[in-house]
């Protein structure tokens, strides 16, 4: 078994950069001939590489399309790896696992289940922003030993409570993980999560030690699921009424409307905050928005879009609260 170099991240990178699948199989080829481990392969290289492809856009460096077709190419290359997969140990049980509805980025899902398929378990992967009826029935149809959630932005989390209520419902834990639970297992606990992952390799672990069967969540408190239901019936209208408090006109370049966006995943975060508490997501959102907005020509845009949202917000006194007592004024740079 052998470790990556910056050099393989690199190749890798200048391959996805170019859109060039081919380059980028090749590298993926060389390292796995090399004797790299698949999960290697996956966490190491194409996993960091996303990464930056996601900051590009978020820079402004790079286009919608060119995150697209970034994306497109490192999903080829996890479908190269999991083809090379051969499951290790003993044959395990089967794992379900599904991106919670608004959750459309897929790449940590898939890389996931292929760290799973080579401990030997059976993985059903359902993809991108999966409905929670879909889920449902998956579950009864097929009768997974577990159910992995994945979630890489706020808009996913209440739909994630959804995705544990019904899989503990059915008795199946729940493994979850992604960006938006944060770095901790802060908010997979609080929306009743059986455990919580950093990583793929985390999961892999964390899997071992999950109950064969576990009881149904308990249901969250009536005011707060009464709220968080609320706004995210009104959210089209908060955004709409807060993109308005801005000033800013809406106005779509390269098929983008950088404001109406940012505020669309500031709304969505605020919900997710409120229903885990846990104000840590508004801080990360707030920088997020920032280094998207500045990279988009809005100068000193923090202080406004925190007042456009608890303008936005007054009928919904726990989430204008949050923003105002934890959304900054001057948002931190993302990392």
């Amino acid at each position: 078994m052998t470790a990556t170099t910056l050099d393989d991240v690199e190749r890798f990178d200048a391959a996805v950069a170019r859109a060039d699948v081919d380059a980028a199989l090749s590298v993926v080829q060389d390292l796995l001939d090399g004797g790299l481990d698949p999960v290697g392969v996956m966490v190491d290289v194409i996993a960091p590489v996303q990464t930056r492809v996601g900051r590009r856009w978020q820079s402004g460096a790079w286009s919608v399309a060119q995150e697209h077709a970034a994306t497109s190419v490192a999903v080829s290359a996890l479908e190269a790896v999991a083809r090379a997969t051969q499951p290790q140990g003993r044959a395990r049980g089967r794992v379900v696992i599904a991106c919670a509805e608004r959750e459309w980025h897929a790449v940590p899902a898939m890389i996931v289940a292929g760290a799973l398929r080579t401990q030997g378990w059976q993985t059903m992967l359902l993809g991108a922003s999966t409905p929670t009826a879909r889920l449902s029935r998956y579950l009864q149809d097929l009768g997974p030993d577990v159910t992995a959630v994945s979630c890489s932005v706020a808009a996913g989390l209440p739909n994630a409570r959804g995705f544990i209520e019904a899989s503990t419902t059915a008795g199946i834990p729940v493994l979850a993980g992604g960006a938006a639970f944060g770095p901790d297992s802060l908010r997979a606990d609080r929306l009743g999560a059986t455990a919580w992952a950093a990583d793929a390799r985390g999961a892999a672990a964390a899997i071992e030690g999950l109950p064969l069967v576990v009881p149904a969540v308990p249901p969250l408190p009536g005011d707060l699921t009464r709220e968080v239901a609320a706004l995210r019936t009104a959210h089209d209208a908060v955004v709409d009424e807060a993109l308005r408090r801005t000033g800013v006109a809406p106005a779509a370049v390269d098929g983008e409307d950088p404001m109406r966006e940012s505020l669309d995943q500031a709304v969505h975060s605020v919900a997710g905050a409120v229903l885990t508490d846990d104000p840590r997501l508004l801080g990360d959102t707030a920088g997020w928005v920032s280094d998207v907005l500045r990279a988009r020509g809005f100068d000193d845009p923090d202080a406004a879009v925190r007042d456009a949202l608890v303008h936005a917000m007054r009928e919904y006194p726990r989430a204008a609260t949050m923003v105002g007592d934890h959304w900054p004024d001057v948002a931190p740079r993302s990392a």
